[in-house]
């Protein structure tokens, strides 16, 4: 079976079934999120509580397919989750190994280089950049302009399983090996150093503010918009970690975004 005829053209024919079928277009088309801005909700964001259940039922189909890519590469997956046709959007994706499942929307002028990989309704906003070996995972929502660097991972809501999708909002930057999971929302313009990794449940230490900002299970840490976050550590209680000079990693935000800022974390246009 080629890529251009296979396992898409399969599992929308029938194997997936026509509500699955409408459900993976409707993502790729933007018409549905898993998230979406609401200035009425706590946060700013809305989620839709039902898309997780029919993802899941996505997953729970048995049926599997095979298919290959000229002689070099083969594939084994389920036919309910095929993998979307990239030849002919308004984006770029550099040869290299990447992979995006169908339901995954990608805006405008996105630029994906090789490995990384897009899972089923993810959204991707307009000119973002996904570098070298980032994953984004199921439902994660990206806004537009972000920079998402090298190795950075943003987790998904299928496994573990979340109430809320990982949120970046327009024009943040992700740094190298950065991880975001467990529904942590990321503000606007927000800029986090190589190598911080928050959950939903992380404390941020906000030394701007002398405040500590924690999130819960069901109101997950809010990144505030602007943020500059680095890693960081805090001693570890107790005589014994005191005694062995024990501390544990934690991230803090130590300024505000500023034109500084924005100009080393700046792409060259001829890159996207």
């Amino acid at each position: 079976m080629t890529a251009r005829a296979g396992i898409a053209g399969m599992a929308r024919a029938g194997i997936a079934g026509t509500a699955r079928a409408a459900l993976l277009d409707d993502l790729d088309a933007g018409r549905r999120r898993a998230a979406w801005p609401d200035p009425a909700a706590p946060d700013g964001w809305r989620v839709d509580p039902d898309l997780r259940r029919e993802l899941l039922a996505l997953f729970r189909e048995p049926a599997m397919c095979e298919w290959q890519v000229a002689d070099v590469l083969a594939f084994r997956d389920r036919a309910a989750l095929p993998t979307k046709r990239l030849l002919d959007g308004p984006w770029r994706v550099v040869p290299g190994g990447t992979s995006v499942r169908a339901g995954a929307f990608l805006g405008a002028g996105v630029v994906i280089m090789p490995p990384s990989y897009v899972n089923v309704g993810a959204w991707i906003g307009e000119e973002t950049m996904v570098d070298s070996h980032v994953l984004v995972g199921s439902c994660a929502q990206v806004g537009a302009r972000v920079h998402l660097a090298a190795g950075a991972q943003i987790g998904g809501v299928l496994e573990p399983a979340n109430a809320r999708p990982v949120i970046v909002e327009d024009d943040a930057f992700v740094g190298a090996l950065c991880g975001l999971f467990d529904g942590v929302l990321v503000g606007r313009g927000a800029v986090l150093a190589a190598g911080v990794v928050l959950t939903g449940t992380s404390r941020l230490y906000d030394l701007v503010g002398e405040r500590v900002l924690e999130g819960t299970p069901d109101a997950p840490l809010v990144v505030p918009p602007g943020a500059v976050v680095v890693p960081a550590t805090r001693p570890a209680r107790g005589a014994f970690a005191s005694a062995q000079g024990i501390g544990l990693q934690c991230a803090a935000i130590v300024k505000m975004r500023d034109e500084g800022t924005s100009a080393r974390t700046a792409l060259e246009a001829a890159l996207r």
